[in-house]
Parts: C-alpha cells; sequence; structure tokens
C-alpha cells in the first residue's frame, strides 16, 4: 500500500467569513484553530466549561466560556460575534442536565428539539444541533475541511505494515464497529485471532483499550496473541462532528494492550497530532493504516 499525501479537501471561506469553534475536550479544538489562524481567519473560541483540557494553547484568541446548561444562549452569542461558520471539535464528555437548562426565549424556541435530541443517541443529538444552528443561518463545517491534513489518508502510514493474520482481525472489528456504529453505540472494535473480543461503549475508546489490556493480563487472552483496533463512522454519521480519531494517547494504550496496530477510515477518521502520533506508533512498532471508507477493509 503507499502513503497518501492527504485525505481531506480543504473548505474555501468566503472573504469575511467569522469561524466559530465550539471547544471541547482534547487536541482538536487546538489545531482546527491552528489552522484558521494560518489562514488569516482568526477563529472566536466558546469554550465548553469543564469540558476544555488545553485552555492554555486557545488563550490567544478571543474567546467566552458557556456551561452546557446555558446551551439555549449559543445562538445569541454567535450572533452577536457575527459568527457565520461554526465548527464543533473536541469531546464533550456529558450531556446539559433538563432540569439544569437555564431559560431563554432562544431556549424556548428550540426545547422541542433540545428535549428530542437528549432522548437519542451522540450521533442523533449532532444532528440536530447541526440542523437547528443552520436554521438559524449559521454554517456548520467539520474540522476536517478545515484542516484537511488531519483526516486519515488511504493505505498504510507506518513503517510497519499489517500481516495476512492482521488483515482477519482488522475485517473482523470493522463489520463489529459498523454494526454497533447503526445501532448509536460507539465507533470501535477490537479483534484478535479472527474474533472480535471488545465493543467500544460510552466509556469510550481508551476505556475499551483499558479492557482488553486488563483481559490480556488477567490471562483472558494469550499472552502473544496479535490483535488489532479499528475505528470507524457509524453508518449515516453527521461527519461534520465527533468523526473517529485517534492521538498519541490512542497509540500507547493500544501498545499497553499488546495490539499489533490500529486501522481507521481515511477521510472520515481523524490522526490528531499527526506527526507525534505516527512517530509514536513508529517507535513501538504498531501499524497505522487508513481503510477505504466505502467499503470493507481487504487489503491482502
Amino acid at each position: 500500500m503507499t502513503k497518501a499525501e492527504t485525505a481531506g479537501t480543504r473548505l474555501d471561506l468566503p472573504p469575511g467569513a467569522r469561524v466559530g469553534i465550539v471547544a471541547g475536550g482534547g487536541s482538536l479544538p487546538v489545531e482546527v484553530a491552528a489552522g484558521l489562524a494560518g489562514r488569516g481567519y482568526p477563529p472566536f473560541i466558546i469554550l465548553m466549561e469543564g469540558e476544555v483540557d488545553r485552555k492554555p494553547d486557545l488563550a490567544g484568541y478571543e474567546q467566552e466560556t458557556l456551561a452546557l446548561e446555558d446551551i439555549g444562549s449559543l445562538v445569541p452569542l454567535l450572533k452577536r460575534r457575527r459568527i457565520t461558520h461554526l465548527v464543533l471539535a473536541g469531546e464533550i464528555r456529558r450531556r446539559p442536565r433538563l432540569a439544569g437548562l437555564r431559560p431563554s426565549l432562544s431556549l424556548i424556541a428550540v426545547l422541542p428539539v433540545v428535549v428530542m435530541a437528549l432522548a437519542r443517541g451522540d450521533d442523533g443529538l449532532l444532528k440536530v444541533v447541526a440542523r437547528a444552528l443552520e436554521a438559524r443561518g449559521i454554517k456548520i463545517v467539520g474540522a476536517h475541511e478545515i484542516v484537511p491534513e488531519l483526516a486519515a489518508a488511504e493505505g498504510s502510514l507506518t513503517r510497519a505494515e499489517p500481516r495476512k493474520s492482521d488483515w482477519r482481525d482488522i475485517d473482523a472489528a470493522h463489520a463489529a464497529a459498523k454494526a454497533i456504529g447503526a445501532l448509536d453505540i460507539g465507533q470501535a472494535a477490537v479483534a484478535i485471532g479472527g474474533r472480535v473480543i471488545a465493543l467500544e461503549g460510552i466509556e469510550g475508546t481508551n476505556g475499551l483499550l483499558e479492557r482488553t489490556r486488563q483481559l490480556r493480563d488477567h490471562g483472558r487472552l494469550a499472552g502473544k496473541t496479535r490483535g488489532v483496533l479499528v475505528k470507524c463512522a457509524k453508518p449515516g454519521q453527521e461527519l461534520r462532528a465527533d468523526l473517529p480519531s485517534i492521538g498519541p494517547l490512542t497509540v500507547e494504550a493500544a501498545h499497553e494492550a499488546g495490539l499489533a496496530g490500529i486501522a481507521i477510515e481515511a477521510g472520515r477518521s481523524l490522526i490528531l497530532e499527526g506527526p507525534a502520533t505516527i512517530a509514536r506508533a513508529n517507535a513501538l512498532g504498531l501499524f497505522v493504516v487508513g481503510l477505504a471508507a466505502a467499503e470493507p477493509a481487504n487489503g491482502h
């Protein structure tokens, strides 16, 4: 397999565009902000209270903090700051409590939508939020459209490449990840010896890999058996938010779990802190491979 130079297409922003970033946890808001600033569109940052863990890296941008329970104030805030485009970037670990939502005219207008959205899975929630914002004149754009170099390229991205036995694991885990994605449960699965042994739940990918490590440590998995983590977008997923992503910590956790590598969908997954992530995988001897998004993995 060959490495691709880039997997995404950069969005052409119109002159005078004002881009906001709803910032959650992780490095994604930082990388999107830097990408925008580098293109001459310094962003306005909406820090989601209690979620952002890279505040010093965002300190140089105009910003406001917004509590999840104040989500009804988001549209007036965007209008007041003349935001034309909005990126939803980073992890939001909790949902707003209905009982704690602070009333506002804006919230009352969308409350039925918010109640419906909170009753759905993560992707259902994101779709409803995106549609509600766009109905109010705010264009939602994906992080991969702003910083396309974050999108995973197709093919082997590391010095190590999957073996034939690894491709059996990739096929099995890919099918399982798509199945749980269709139920809006998670985006990832682990397969070892051609068999799926763990699925991602509400605890996220790091929790999935920690469970895998514990299974191995407790002797439930053969000590030297290889295995693979696969992350992929949910069928019909809202691709402008919550794309599957990996970063240096994912690589470390996969190594700790005794896995041989990671497979993600090309163009529909993000590699955060890309140079550091690939360098760490190379140092640990893990492979990272980008799968063709339109069909199941079949690299053999």
